[in-house]
């Protein structure tokens, strides 16, 4: 079991007030306005801590920067490709897809990522 520490609160806190998946600079610029003294390794070292408890999912896919969300139910997200904002999607993941494969393959699935790709709105407005 984790021991919370300050630095892990500081963290949790700004991931379960914040749905705009930052990456590991920004939760470590903003967790510093609370706690100056916090290295950026330590905000890494807590990440990786935290994602491998389950607290915190990982979003990275095809060499993107990595960002941070809370755990949820498993969804889907949207990947602007000029911003590069991360935005979830009011769309549950198709749990039907995982049984598909599983039957087809032989392979025991236990979840799958898909990410959508183009502009956001404020984008498609500039």
């Amino acid at each position: 079991m984790r021991r919370d520490t300050k630095q892990r609160e500081a963290i949790l806190k700004l991931l379960n007030n914040n749905r705009s998946h930052p990456t590991a600079d920004q939760i470590y610029d903003e967790v510093r306005a609370d706690i100056p003294n916090i290295s950026k390794g330590t905000v890494y070292r807590n990440l990786q801590v935290l994602e491998n408890d389950g607290a915190i999912t990982v979003i990275g896919i095809n060499g993107a920067q990595s960002r941070y969300e809370i755990k949820q139910n498993s969804h889907y997200h949207f990947r602007c490709e000029k911003c590069g904002g991360v935005i979830d999607l009011d769309e549950p993941a198709d749990k039907g897809i995982d049984k598909k494969i599983a039957t087809r393959t032989g392979f025991t699935v236990s979840h799958h990522r898909t990410e959508f790709y183009g502009l956001c709105k404020d984008c498609q407005q500039k």
